[in-house]
């Protein structure tokens, strides 16, 4: 059992006098919306507190059907706290609902919200809600970004009960490499909450409110990266238990008992994945809270995204299907149709057998029946006994024939069986690495997921690089016959080389492996036939032309020359 942390219990209080949740009581006419799409009412800050008071102003008086920029018709506030309102509106040029951030021009932190918003904007990273106009116009400075009005928050999802570990496995993933990606090019969110994070429809997790939520609260942190890594175990945690991480309640989740510190999430409920559990415990390390079981804290999401690509791929559950109903047989099969039905109690005499053929034309059949059958046993015999001997007469011939380069005695090649990959590894012959934390999905067995590039200016052929590509580990030596692929895009051509190669490591030159086999494809598979097996460990897929494919939200794609590897399959 660990210490509790405290650096991220502090309740974010920037007013000075009144905590925020007096200010968000005080709504304006308008009302709060019952399904809110940005967060602004109070939680847990996951970080320091805010460094400066809000700004000497009072917030714009704005209502609905006000116009910004005579574009943005604001429809429903959202609430208005703390010298800003946050609204739902409506972009009439693009006819499409909006968010959007309002405060004074004077406001003591309108600077620094317009610098996180267009900063947050030029990351451009579809897994976060994007930034799309950050406006100082007539005193006021507004942000206006993405609505996603088929998106439930986290907090919602929670209320009806912790997560399954498949889609808390899908959650911690996706939301950790979203906020590595962020802080690789130097932005912190801050603000990671359940309210901060969403489902959409299609099963993808987006963040909303990247350096903007932070800096409209003024809120900053000496470790942003360790604040962002911890508040990413807290959502794990919550979505493991159904509880918050910390004694305070938050987010319409009880916080933990008083006085008995951080305690794992599986002795909190039980049937907790122990993975997941361990996980959120080495992400929660924060002043003198410890990870279970000995194993090193995650202090950066990097760190983060690298302990869950270790661990074994959590799958989804089997679909569950219901029985069919038990089959009930009707009176027409019963033989009773267009019969009244029989009265309750009655006893229904049984019909007696007809009675055996006596007559003189019973007695004709039968011999007539007789007859046929020693007729057929006669002919059957004859054509038996012929058979028998033609086959006698040609047996020499067909014992010369029988014998296959193979040597199999039947005339049939050998079966090909199935060669199980035991690791693999991005190779990279020039430029950056394309995304090797996701080659082992190219052969987990689902074809959901798998590697994909980056999306290139020119194709189809790549024209930066020699290709692109993967190092298989077949655990020992083999012949491999066939390599079969499942892309993710088809159209123009993608062009699959096979080699076999004696590292797996990027520093093996392509001119010293040998080739295999190629394929060019304009579909979403590929196999690739070896002419000649060679006997190796390591067989090199190299892509060295891929098809143009537009925006992938789903894959977190952009548009270009790309391509996804989704599953790998040898035999030999």
């Amino acid at each position: 059992m660990a210490e509790r942390s405290t650096a991220a219990v502090d309740v974010a209080d920037n007013s000075g006098d009144e905590p925020l949740t007096a200010q968000a009581d005080q709504s304006t006419a308008d009302g709060v919306a019952q399904n809110r799409e940005w967060d602004t009412d109070i939680d847990e800050a996951q970080g320091s507190r805010g460094t400066d008071g809000p700004g000497k102003v009072s917030p714009p008086e704005l209502h609905s059907g006000h116009k910004l920029a005579r574009r943005y018709r604001l429809e429903e506030c959202v609430t208005r706290l703390d010298g800003f309102s946050s609204w739902r509106a409506v972009d009439e040029k693009l006819r499409r609902a909006v968010g959007v951030h309002i405060l004074p021009a004077d406001h003591s932190r309108a600077r620094a919200v317009l610098a996180a918003a267009r900063s947050s904007a030029l990351l451009g990273d579809p897994r976060f809600v994007q930034v799309l106009d950050a406006v100082e116009e007539n005193d006021l400075v507004y942000v206006v970004h993405e609505w996603l009005p088929d998106a439930v928050e986290l907090t919602t999802l929670l209320a009806s009960g912790p997560l399954e570990p498949h889609d808390a496995y899908q959650m911690v993933s996706q939301i950790a490499s979203a906020m590595a990606a962020a802080h690789r090019e130097g932005l912190a969110h801050l603000r990671l909450n359940p309210n901060a994070v969403l489902r959409t429809s299609s099963g993808q997790w987006r963040i909303r409110g990247l350096a903007v939520n932070a800096a409209l609260r003024g809120i900053s942190s000496e470790s942003p990266q360790r604040a962002d890594t911890e508040a990413v175990g807290a959502l794990l945690y919550a979505a493991l238990t159904q509880r918050w991480p910390y004694e305070s309640d938050a987010y319409g989740l009880s916080g933990l008992p008083k006085d008995v510190g951080l305690i794992a999430p599986d002795q909190v409920r039980a049937g907790v994945h122990r993975g997941l559990s361990e996980l959120a415990m080495r992400a929660l390390v924060n002043d003198g809270a410890t990870a279970s079981r000995h194993e090193s804290p995650c202090t950066t999401p990097e760190e983060l995204v690298k302990a869950i690509g270790e661990m074994p791929r959590i799958r989804p559950p089997e679909p569950a299907f219901t029985a069919p109903p038990e089959y009930q047989r009707t009176t027409y099969q019963q033989g009773s149709y267009g019969r009244p039905a029989p009265h309750p109690g009655v006893t229904q005499p049984v019909p007696a057998p007809p009675a055996p053929l006596q007559s003189r034309t019973g007695k004709a059949l039968k011999w007539a029946v007789s007859a046929l059958l020693i007729a057929a046993l006669g002919l059957g015999s004859w054509q038996l006994a012929d058979a028998l001997m033609d086959h006698g007469d040609k047996s020499d011939d067909t014992n010369k024939t029988q014998t296959t380069d193979g040597n199999d005695k039947n005339g049939k090649t050998k079966p090909l069986k199935p060669i199980a990959v035991r690791g693999a590894q991005e190779y990279v012959a020039a430029g950056e690495a394309q995304h090797p934390a996701d080659v082992a999905k190219t052969y987990d067995g689902d074809t959901s997921t798998g590697w994909r590039t980056n999306s290139f200016k020119d194709g189809p052929k790549i024209v930066i690089k020699p290709g692109v590509g993967i190092v298989y580990d077949l655990g020992s030596d083999h012949k491999v016959a066939t390599a079969t692929l499942s892309l993710r895009y088809g159209g123009d051509h993608t062009t699959v080389e096979l080699y076999a190669t004696n590292s797996p490591d990027s520093s093996t030159p392509l001119s010293s492996m040998t080739k295999l086999g190629s394929v060019t494809t304009t579909g979403t598979s590929a196999s690739v036939t070896v002419a000649k097996p060679k006997t190796s460990r390591y067989v090199l897929v190299w892509l060295t032309a891929m098809p143009y494919s537009g925006d992938d939200s789903a894959n977190f794609s952009y548009a270009g020359y790309k391509q996804a590897i989704t599953e790998v399959k040898f035999t030999g």
